[in-house]
């Protein structure tokens, strides 16, 4: 649906939710606010955002209602009591959570979409900040326009608690690889070498690695690891390397150490001429 200057009400204006308001506002959106600490939404109204003395008014004001808070429980404390007057409008819930938080909201929200920001603050209304959707597909329909505003949006269904998982998924696969770089820059700063002049070939290698990621996803999607471009044992070895020169360089030993006893596991279980895929099975617990 084409709500090309829908009302939009903002409820909780930490970082994240001044930047979805000031978003609305830029983009022509009558815009209403509300914070818990009034003086945090001065700026916005100096931008012509409507101020809402309460919860209630702010809900009244606005068909789109978008809350961005601490977490759920600030939700169900802040948007709960005011569950009646949310009939006939569409929550979305931009509040980081768990699905079953998010399942247990959408109980009571009638029209009710759970949300995901994959951005900071600073990138919201760009073309790379994405954020993540799952639940009232009506809703999603007749509010998509309005939600790209804040970057690029994805629906994965009707199931509430999918924005939540994939955040959670996505999130680990960044700390994942943020470890893994801190831990590579702290290996070479042992030899004298910048993580500046690191960074560019870990950029490199991360681009290559994303080919990993799509040729696997397929093998798990099938259920089968077949070893294409190398055995789980040819990496056990390597990661051994790993784990001694680490050690020998003084640099903490458990981020490789852990590695190395997930391909162990994965071996014992049979798996020892199969790709690297087949970790999975461990995550899994069947290993």
């Amino acid at each position: 649906m084409n709500n090309a200057h829908e009302p939009v009400t903002v409820i909780g204006l930490g970082l994240m939710g001044k930047a979805l308001a000031t978003t609305f506002l830029k983009a022509g959106h009558p815009t209403t606010v509300w914070n818990r600490t009034p003086a945090k939404a001065e700026e916005l109204a100096a931008q012509g955002a409507v101020v809402a003395p309460t919860v209630g008014d702010a809900v009244r004001a606005s068909s789109l209602i978008v809350v961005c808070l601490s977490d759920f429980a600030a939700v169900l404390d802040t948007v709960g009591p005011h569950r009646a007057e949310l009939a006939g409008r569409t929550l979305v819930n931009l509040t980081s959570g768990t699905s079953d938080e998010a399942r247990r909201i959408a109980a009571w929200a009638s029209d009710y979409l759970d949300g995901a920001i994959m951005a900071i603050p600073e990138v919201i209304g760009r073309p790379e900040a994405f954020l993540l959707f799952s639940g009232s597909s009506g809703a999603f329909g007749n509010h998509e326009d309005t939600l790209k505003r804040l970057g690029n949006a994805v629906f994965f269904g009707e199931d509430p608690g999918l924005a939540s998982l994939y955040d959670v998924a996505l999130l680990g696969v960044m700390w994942g690889t943020l470890n893994a770089f801190l831990h590579g820059a702290a290996l070479l700063g042992a030899a004298k070498v910048d993580a500046s002049a690191f960074a560019p070939f870990a950029n490199q290698w991360v681009s290559s690695v994303t080919g990993f990621v799509s040729a696997y996803a397929d093998q798990i999607d099938r259920g089968a690891y077949p070893a294409e471009d190398a055995a789980l044992e040819t990496h056990l070895a390597t990661m051994k390397y790993l784990v001694r020169e680490s050690a020998a360089a003084g640099i903490d030993t458990d981020w490789p150490a852990r590695i190395q006893a997930l391909a162990e596991r994965a071996m014992d279980a049979g798996h020892a001429g199969a790709s690297y895929a087949s970790l999975i099975e461990v995550f899994r617990g069947q290993a």
